[in-house]
């Protein structure tokens, strides 16, 4: 299975194509995009990239940061927008600092996931159960959990977990794409380990995964994705706020444009793809779009 290389090696290596644009996009326009090397995050910002560099006239920036410097950079004006923030409780705690300098806009996809998951062939379906089968679990040599980097919201939660539900494991933080790799390699062994994961991500359409049953909801109920902006953006930019408030992805919209990734290895050429063959759909946010701002 290919790993997911780092954004910034995505961007180094793209190709930059010219556009049509209309009259009242001729000058070119930049966007800074503040983006995780997270699966999810990867696919809408390069499909965002695509769209509003080749027909919209924007110079578009995907700048990789951890999700403290996306909410910091914001808050600065450093970045203009980031295309993921998860509430009203993963994330809120990300926010807060800078709820006064930073604006959440509408929500693009709904009906989240995040916990602990495992394979399905492993016999325990609760996170309780861990306490019980924890010797199995090992990674490094150690009873372990496999999360991705420490920073994380996720990683966060799954400090907590450990401690609630007394779990003699202990979370080793890594990145999503060498967390992937390692679940690729247990699974073509059949063997028992546990990572943290989350809904959309497009290892649930690659292997047969379960989340383990979370009894004391310590990782929170389902929630919405929204995009959000620096504070002044919206009057800056109220053409692209519309169309960005337009935006909605489901499983399979997301799915799919996380897989033609996936499979091709570039999110690039995943992204346009999944563009050719979803045309009638981003028609549909663009001309949202464009309909807010002439009732303005």
């Amino acid at each position: 299975m290919p790993t997911i290389r780092p954004l910034s090696l995505w961007i180094a290596s793209g190709i930059a194509l010219a556009g049509t644009l209309t009259a009242a996009q001729a000058q070119e326009r930049e966007l800074a995009i503040g983006t995780n090397n997270w699966a999810e995050n990867i696919a809408v910002a390069n499909m965002w990239k695509l769209v509003l560099e080749e027909e919209h006239g924007y110079d578009v920036s995907l700048q990789d940061a951890s999700k403290s410097v996306i909410y910091s950079g914001l808050a600065n004006a450093d970045f203009d927008i980031s295309l993921e923030i998860w509430l009203p409780v993963t994330d809120a705690e990300f926010l807060a600092p800078y709820e006064d300098r930073i604006q959440v806009h509408d929500g693009w996809y709904e009906g989240t996931g995040l916990g602990l998951v495992v394979p399905d062939y492993v016999d325990i379906d609760s996170i309780p159960e861990l306490a019980d089968s924890a010797d199995a679990f090992t990674y490094q040599g150690r009873p372990a959990i496999l999360g991705i980097d420490s920073g994380s919201a996720i990683a966060g939660l799954t400090d907590q977990a450990i401690e609630h539900y007394g779990l003699p494991l202990d979370q080793i933080n890594s990145s999503d794409p060498a967390m992937m790799a390692a679940l690729d390699d247990a699974i073509s062994r059949e063997a028992p380990l546990v990572v943290t994961l989350w809904s959309p991500h497009w290892a649930f359409a690659e292997f047969d995964l379960k989340y383990l049953d979370d009894p004391d909801n310590v990782y929170g109920e389902s929630e919405t994705i929204y995009w959000f902006s620096r504070q002044d953006f919206a009057d800056d930019d109220p053409w692209l706020t519309a169309v960005l408030d337009a935006w909605d992805m489901n499983d399979d919209s997301l799915g799919s444009l996380m897989a033609e990734i996936e499979q091709r290895d570039d999110p690039v050429a995943g992204a346009r793809h999944w563009l050719e063959e979803n045309r009638d759909l981003v028609d549909e946010w663009i001309a949202a779009g464009d309909a807010a701002v002439a009732d303005d």
